[in-house]
Protein backbone atom coordinates (compact mmCIF):
# COMPACT_ATOMS: atom_id res chain seq x y z
CA UNK A 1 0.00 0.00 0.00
CA UNK A 2 2.81 2.40 0.92
CA UNK A 3 4.70 1.69 -2.33
CA UNK A 4 1.50 2.23 -4.36
CA UNK A 5 1.01 5.64 -2.68
CA UNK A 6 4.60 6.77 -3.48
CA UNK A 7 4.17 5.68 -7.10
CA UNK A 8 0.95 7.66 -7.46
CA UNK A 9 2.57 10.79 -6.04
CA UNK A 10 5.49 10.56 -8.49
CA UNK A 11 3.13 10.17 -11.43
CA UNK A 12 1.12 13.17 -10.23
CA UNK A 13 4.25 15.36 -9.93
CA UNK A 14 5.44 14.40 -13.40
CA UNK A 15 2.04 15.23 -14.91
CA UNK A 16 1.89 18.61 -13.18
CA UNK A 17 5.45 19.69 -14.12
CA UNK A 18 5.60 21.96 -17.20
CA UNK A 19 7.16 20.22 -20.14
CA UNK A 20 9.98 21.73 -22.22
CA UNK A 21 10.34 21.45 -25.97
CA UNK A 22 12.94 18.95 -27.06
CA UNK A 23 16.46 20.27 -26.64
CA UNK A 24 15.48 23.34 -24.59
CA UNK A 25 17.73 24.09 -21.64
CA UNK A 26 16.02 24.69 -18.30
CA UNK A 27 18.70 27.21 -17.28
CA UNK A 28 17.81 30.80 -18.10
CA UNK A 29 21.18 32.22 -17.08
CA UNK A 30 24.33 30.74 -18.62
CA UNK A 31 26.85 29.51 -16.07
CA UNK A 32 29.67 31.25 -17.97
CA UNK A 33 28.27 34.44 -19.47
CA UNK A 34 30.21 35.95 -22.37
CA UNK A 35 32.58 38.73 -21.30
CA UNK A 36 31.43 42.26 -21.97
CA UNK A 37 32.79 43.95 -25.07
CA UNK A 38 33.91 47.56 -24.85
CA UNK A 39 32.22 50.19 -26.95
CA UNK A 40 35.26 52.49 -26.80
CA UNK A 41 39.02 51.94 -26.61
CA UNK A 42 41.62 54.40 -25.35
CA UNK A 43 45.13 53.20 -26.12
CA UNK A 44 47.81 55.14 -24.23
CA UNK A 45 51.51 54.80 -25.07
CA UNK A 46 54.19 56.15 -22.76
CA UNK A 47 57.11 56.37 -25.16
CA UNK A 48 60.23 54.97 -23.47
CA UNK A 49 58.27 54.09 -20.30
CA UNK A 50 59.84 51.12 -18.55
CA UNK A 51 59.25 49.90 -15.01
CA UNK A 52 61.88 52.26 -13.58
CA UNK A 53 60.24 55.24 -15.27
CA UNK A 54 56.92 54.22 -13.71
CA UNK A 55 58.60 53.70 -10.32
CA UNK A 56 60.35 57.07 -10.42
CA UNK A 57 57.08 58.84 -11.13
CA UNK A 58 55.42 56.91 -8.32
CA UNK A 59 58.11 57.77 -5.76
CA UNK A 60 58.06 61.42 -6.77
CA UNK A 61 54.27 61.53 -6.40
CA UNK A 62 53.97 60.36 -2.78
CA UNK A 63 54.21 56.72 -3.82
CA UNK A 64 51.10 56.81 -6.01
CA UNK A 65 50.18 56.98 -9.69
CA UNK A 66 46.72 56.99 -11.22
CA UNK A 67 47.60 53.98 -13.34
CA UNK A 68 47.55 51.94 -10.13
CA UNK A 69 43.78 51.93 -10.57
CA UNK A 70 44.33 49.36 -13.32
CA UNK A 71 44.17 45.86 -11.83
CA UNK A 72 45.04 43.90 -14.95
CA UNK A 73 48.79 44.08 -15.49
CA UNK A 74 51.12 42.38 -17.96
CA UNK A 75 54.55 42.53 -19.55
CA UNK A 76 55.14 43.26 -23.23
CA UNK A 77 58.03 41.95 -25.33
CA UNK A 78 59.37 44.81 -27.43
CA UNK A 79 61.60 43.39 -30.18
CA UNK A 80 61.25 44.59 -33.77
CA UNK A 81 61.82 42.78 -37.05
CA UNK A 82 65.32 44.23 -37.01
CA UNK A 83 66.37 42.76 -33.69
CA UNK A 84 65.90 42.74 -29.94
CA UNK A 85 66.02 46.52 -29.61
CA UNK A 86 63.21 48.37 -31.35
CA UNK A 87 62.75 52.01 -32.18
CA UNK A 88 59.48 53.86 -31.72
CA UNK A 89 58.41 53.49 -35.34
CA UNK A 90 58.70 49.71 -35.42
CA UNK A 91 57.32 49.42 -31.89
CA UNK A 92 54.22 51.45 -32.71
CA UNK A 93 53.78 49.61 -36.00
CA UNK A 94 53.65 46.33 -34.06
CA UNK A 95 50.82 47.82 -32.00
CA UNK A 96 48.98 49.32 -34.96
CA UNK A 97 49.26 46.48 -37.50
CA UNK A 98 50.17 43.33 -35.58
CA UNK A 99 53.29 42.93 -37.73
CA UNK A 100 56.95 43.18 -36.82
CA UNK A 101 58.85 45.54 -39.08
CA UNK A 102 62.31 47.04 -39.46
CA UNK A 103 63.40 49.92 -37.26
CA UNK A 104 62.40 53.26 -38.72
CA UNK A 105 59.37 52.00 -40.64
CA UNK A 106 55.80 53.13 -40.00
CA UNK A 107 52.73 51.15 -41.05
CA UNK A 108 54.57 48.72 -43.36
CA UNK A 109 55.82 45.15 -43.00
CA UNK A 110 59.36 43.81 -43.33
CA UNK A 111 59.10 43.97 -47.13
CA UNK A 112 57.86 47.55 -47.04
CA UNK A 113 54.28 46.74 -47.99
CA UNK A 114 51.57 48.89 -46.35
CA UNK A 115 49.56 47.17 -43.61
CA UNK A 116 46.12 48.29 -42.53
CA UNK A 117 46.27 49.86 -39.08
CA UNK A 118 43.91 49.41 -36.17
CA UNK A 119 42.84 53.05 -36.54
CA UNK A 120 42.02 52.53 -40.21
CA UNK A 121 40.05 49.38 -39.35
CA UNK A 122 38.15 51.28 -36.65
CA UNK A 123 37.29 53.96 -39.22
CA UNK A 124 36.00 51.31 -41.63
CA UNK A 125 33.79 49.89 -38.87
CA UNK A 126 32.22 53.31 -38.33
CA UNK A 127 33.93 54.23 -35.07
CA UNK A 128 35.07 57.76 -34.37
CA UNK A 129 38.86 58.04 -34.02
CA UNK A 130 41.38 60.33 -32.39
CA UNK A 131 45.13 60.87 -32.12
CA UNK A 132 46.91 62.92 -29.44
CA UNK A 133 50.66 63.47 -28.91
CA UNK A 134 53.08 65.95 -27.33
CA UNK A 135 55.33 65.86 -30.41
CA UNK A 136 54.63 66.38 -34.10
CA UNK A 137 51.57 64.41 -35.12
CA UNK A 138 53.79 63.03 -37.90
CA UNK A 139 56.36 61.67 -35.42
CA UNK A 140 57.11 57.94 -35.28
CA UNK A 141 54.50 56.71 -32.82
CA UNK A 142 51.40 58.62 -33.99
CA UNK A 143 52.51 58.18 -37.62
CA UNK A 144 52.40 54.40 -37.30
CA UNK A 145 48.61 54.57 -36.87
CA UNK A 146 47.87 56.75 -39.91
CA UNK A 147 50.73 56.39 -42.39
CA UNK A 148 52.64 53.84 -44.46
CA UNK A 149 56.24 54.88 -45.09
CA UNK A 150 59.61 53.08 -44.97
CA UNK A 151 61.28 55.85 -42.98
CA UNK A 152 59.93 57.72 -39.98
CA UNK A 153 61.80 60.85 -41.10
CA UNK A 154 59.51 61.27 -44.11
CA UNK A 155 57.32 63.77 -42.27
CA UNK A 156 55.84 65.42 -45.36
CA UNK A 157 54.89 62.07 -46.86
CA UNK A 158 53.38 61.01 -43.53
CA UNK A 159 51.32 64.21 -43.41
CA UNK A 160 50.09 63.46 -46.93
CA UNK A 161 49.13 59.92 -45.86
CA UNK A 162 46.98 61.44 -43.11
CA UNK A 163 44.73 62.95 -45.77
CA UNK A 164 43.51 59.43 -46.57
CA UNK A 165 42.71 58.58 -42.93
CA UNK A 166 39.86 60.83 -41.74
CA UNK A 167 40.77 60.85 -38.04
CA UNK A 168 37.94 62.71 -36.32
CA UNK A 169 40.25 64.67 -34.04
CA UNK A 170 44.01 65.03 -33.88
CA UNK A 171 46.04 67.13 -31.45
CA UNK A 172 49.80 67.63 -31.59
CA UNK A 173 52.62 69.53 -33.22
CA UNK A 174 53.91 69.44 -36.77
CA UNK A 175 52.07 72.28 -38.50
CA UNK A 176 55.06 72.95 -40.77
CA UNK A 177 54.71 69.56 -42.47
CA UNK A 178 51.20 70.54 -43.53
CA UNK A 179 51.60 74.21 -44.40
CA UNK A 180 55.26 74.84 -45.34
CA UNK A 181 56.07 71.89 -47.54
CA UNK A 182 58.77 71.41 -50.14
CA UNK A 183 56.14 70.41 -52.72
CA UNK A 184 54.27 73.71 -52.25
CA UNK A 185 51.04 71.99 -51.17
CA UNK A 186 49.03 73.42 -48.31
CA UNK A 187 47.48 70.43 -46.59
CA UNK A 188 45.68 72.63 -44.08
CA UNK A 189 43.65 73.95 -47.01
CA UNK A 190 42.97 70.32 -47.94
CA UNK A 191 41.86 69.56 -44.40
CA UNK A 192 39.50 72.54 -44.45
CA UNK A 193 38.02 71.34 -47.75
CA UNK A 194 37.56 67.90 -46.20
CA UNK A 195 35.41 69.36 -43.43
CA UNK A 196 37.99 69.93 -40.70
CA UNK A 197 38.16 72.92 -38.41
CA UNK A 198 41.80 73.73 -37.63
CA UNK A 199 42.88 75.47 -34.42
CA UNK A 200 46.11 76.57 -32.76
CA UNK A 201 45.10 75.84 -29.16
CA UNK A 202 42.69 73.47 -27.45
CA UNK A 203 41.10 76.41 -25.65
CA UNK A 204 40.07 77.79 -29.05
CA UNK A 205 37.92 74.76 -29.89
CA UNK A 206 34.26 75.64 -29.19
CA UNK A 207 31.83 73.14 -27.73
CA UNK A 208 29.63 73.44 -30.82
CA UNK A 209 32.27 72.02 -33.17
CA UNK A 210 31.66 68.29 -33.66
CA UNK A 211 34.26 65.85 -34.98
CA UNK A 212 36.79 66.65 -37.72
CA UNK A 213 38.94 68.83 -35.52
CA UNK A 214 42.66 69.40 -35.91
CA UNK A 215 44.69 71.25 -33.28
CA UNK A 216 48.29 72.16 -34.08
CA UNK A 217 50.03 72.94 -30.80
CA UNK A 218 53.32 73.80 -32.42
CA UNK A 219 55.17 74.25 -35.68
CA UNK A 220 57.30 71.21 -34.89
CA UNK A 221 57.31 69.57 -31.44
CA UNK A 222 55.90 70.84 -28.17
CA UNK A 223 58.38 72.03 -25.55
CA UNK A 224 59.11 69.77 -22.61
CA UNK A 225 57.56 70.52 -19.23
CA UNK A 226 61.02 71.64 -18.10
CA UNK A 227 60.98 74.19 -20.92
CA UNK A 228 57.56 75.65 -20.34
CA UNK A 229 54.85 73.29 -21.59
CA UNK A 230 51.61 73.70 -19.65
CA UNK A 231 51.34 70.94 -17.04
CA UNK A 232 47.69 70.36 -17.97
CA UNK A 233 48.05 70.49 -21.74
CA UNK A 234 48.15 66.75 -22.36
CA UNK A 235 45.41 66.02 -19.84
CA UNK A 236 43.21 68.74 -21.31
CA UNK A 237 43.91 67.48 -24.83
CA UNK A 238 42.74 64.01 -23.84
CA UNK A 239 39.64 65.48 -22.24
CA UNK A 240 38.85 67.45 -25.38
CA UNK A 241 39.33 64.38 -27.56
CA UNK A 242 37.05 62.28 -25.36
CA UNK A 243 34.38 65.00 -25.29
CA UNK A 244 34.37 65.17 -29.10
CA UNK A 245 34.43 61.41 -29.66
CA UNK A 246 32.03 60.13 -26.99
CA UNK A 247 28.95 61.23 -28.95
CA UNK A 248 29.64 58.56 -31.57
CA UNK A 249 26.86 55.95 -31.48
CA UNK A 250 29.20 53.16 -32.56
CA UNK A 251 31.96 54.13 -30.14
CA UNK A 252 35.46 55.43 -30.61
CA UNK A 253 39.14 54.49 -30.73
CA UNK A 254 41.55 57.07 -29.29
CA UNK A 255 45.37 56.82 -29.35
CA UNK A 256 47.32 58.97 -26.88
CA UNK A 257 51.10 59.25 -26.64
CA UNK A 258 53.03 60.59 -23.67
CA UNK A 259 55.84 61.32 -26.08
CA UNK A 260 58.68 62.85 -24.15
CA UNK A 261 59.30 60.31 -21.38
CA UNK A 262 61.53 58.83 -24.07
CA UNK A 263 63.46 62.06 -24.56
CA UNK A 264 64.28 62.24 -20.87
CA UNK A 265 65.76 58.76 -21.18
CA UNK A 266 67.82 59.73 -24.21
CA UNK A 267 69.21 62.66 -22.22
CA UNK A 268 69.83 60.48 -19.13
CA UNK A 269 67.87 63.07 -17.16
CA UNK A 270 65.82 61.77 -14.22
CA UNK A 271 63.98 65.05 -13.68
CA UNK A 272 62.93 65.14 -17.32
CA UNK A 273 61.65 61.56 -17.10
CA UNK A 274 59.74 62.15 -13.87
CA UNK A 275 58.01 65.32 -15.02
CA UNK A 276 56.91 63.73 -18.27
CA UNK A 277 55.84 60.55 -16.45
CA UNK A 278 53.63 62.55 -14.10
CA UNK A 279 52.25 64.50 -17.04
CA UNK A 280 51.30 61.25 -18.73
CA UNK A 281 49.72 60.05 -15.49
CA UNK A 282 47.52 63.17 -15.35
CA UNK A 283 46.26 62.26 -18.81
CA UNK A 284 45.72 58.68 -17.62
CA UNK A 285 43.53 60.03 -14.81
CA UNK A 286 41.29 61.81 -17.31
CA UNK A 287 40.86 58.61 -19.30
CA UNK A 288 40.27 56.43 -16.24
CA UNK A 289 37.73 58.85 -14.77
CA UNK A 290 35.79 58.74 -18.02
CA UNK A 291 36.00 54.96 -18.31
CA UNK A 292 34.94 54.47 -14.69
CA UNK A 293 31.84 56.60 -15.18
CA UNK A 294 31.11 55.29 -18.66
CA UNK A 295 31.44 51.55 -18.00
CA UNK A 296 31.87 50.76 -21.71
CA UNK A 297 35.46 51.85 -22.27
CA UNK A 298 38.61 49.73 -22.35
CA UNK A 299 41.85 51.52 -21.50
CA UNK A 300 45.21 49.94 -22.31
CA UNK A 301 48.39 51.69 -21.18
CA UNK A 302 51.84 50.51 -22.24
CA UNK A 303 55.14 51.57 -23.84
CA UNK A 304 56.81 50.92 -27.15
CA UNK A 305 60.16 50.28 -25.43
CA UNK A 306 62.31 51.33 -22.47
CA UNK A 307 64.84 54.13 -22.93
CA UNK A 308 68.11 54.72 -21.13
CA UNK A 309 68.52 51.48 -19.23
CA UNK A 310 67.21 53.55 -16.33
CA UNK A 311 67.54 52.40 -12.72
CA UNK A 312 66.91 54.09 -9.38
CA UNK A 313 69.77 53.61 -6.93
CA UNK A 314 68.82 56.21 -4.34
CA UNK A 315 65.76 58.29 -3.55
CA UNK A 316 64.86 61.07 -1.12
CA UNK A 317 61.22 61.66 -2.02
CA UNK A 318 60.69 63.92 0.99
CA UNK A 319 63.16 66.31 -0.65
CA UNK A 320 61.95 65.62 -4.17
CA UNK A 321 65.18 63.94 -5.18
CA UNK A 322 65.53 60.73 -7.12
CA UNK A 323 68.96 59.63 -8.23
CA UNK A 324 68.92 57.51 -11.33
CA UNK A 325 71.66 55.76 -13.25
CA UNK A 326 71.65 54.84 -16.91
CA UNK A 327 73.35 52.20 -19.00
CA UNK A 328 72.80 53.85 -22.39
CA UNK A 329 71.45 56.93 -24.15
CA UNK A 330 69.42 54.67 -26.42
CA UNK A 331 66.65 52.10 -26.16
CA UNK A 332 66.97 48.74 -24.44
CA UNK A 333 65.49 45.28 -24.98
CA UNK A 334 63.72 45.23 -21.60
CA UNK A 335 60.10 44.20 -21.46
CA UNK A 336 57.69 47.02 -20.60
CA UNK A 337 54.58 46.99 -18.41
CA UNK A 338 51.01 47.09 -19.62
CA UNK A 339 48.03 48.22 -17.55
CA UNK A 340 44.40 47.67 -18.51
CA UNK A 341 41.06 48.89 -17.16
CA UNK A 342 37.46 48.26 -18.17
CA UNK A 343 35.64 45.58 -20.18
CA UNK A 344 38.18 43.36 -21.90
CA UNK A 345 41.01 44.30 -19.53
CA UNK A 346 41.50 40.69 -18.49
CA UNK A 347 42.96 39.97 -21.92
CA UNK A 348 46.04 42.08 -21.17
CA UNK A 349 47.64 40.04 -18.42
CA UNK A 350 50.66 37.76 -18.54
CA UNK A 351 53.59 38.10 -20.92
CA UNK A 352 52.88 38.74 -24.60
CA UNK A 353 54.39 40.15 -27.80
CA UNK A 354 53.86 43.77 -28.80
CA UNK A 355 52.07 42.50 -31.92
CA UNK A 356 49.51 40.74 -29.70
CA UNK A 357 48.01 44.09 -28.68
CA UNK A 358 46.68 44.56 -32.22
CA UNK A 359 45.31 41.01 -32.24
CA UNK A 360 43.69 41.43 -28.84
CA UNK A 361 41.96 44.64 -29.95
CA UNK A 362 40.60 42.85 -33.03
CA UNK A 363 39.29 39.93 -31.01
CA UNK A 364 37.83 41.95 -28.16
CA UNK A 365 35.72 44.28 -30.24
CA UNK A 366 35.10 41.99 -33.19
CA UNK A 367 36.87 44.13 -35.80
CA UNK A 368 37.97 40.93 -37.54
CA UNK A 369 34.40 39.89 -38.32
Amino acid sequence: MFLRLITCMLIFLCLCSPSLPAGENRETTPSNPAPRQPKNIIFMIGDGMGLSQVTAGMIANNNYLELERCKHIGLVKTSSGTGWITDSAAGATAFSTGKKTFNGAVGVDMEGYPQKTILEIAEEKGLATGLVATVSITHATPAAFVAHQPFRTMHEEIALDMMAVPVDIFIGGGRRFFSHRSDGKNLIDTLNKNGYRIFDAIADVPDTVPHNVGVFLGDLHLPSLMNGRDTLLLANSVQLAIDKLKTSEKGFFLVVEGSQIDWGGHQNNSEYIIREMLDFDRAIKVALDFAEADGETLIVITADHETGGYAINYAMPEKGRIYGVFTTVDHTAAMVPSFAFGPGAENFTGIFENTAIFTKFLQIVGYNN
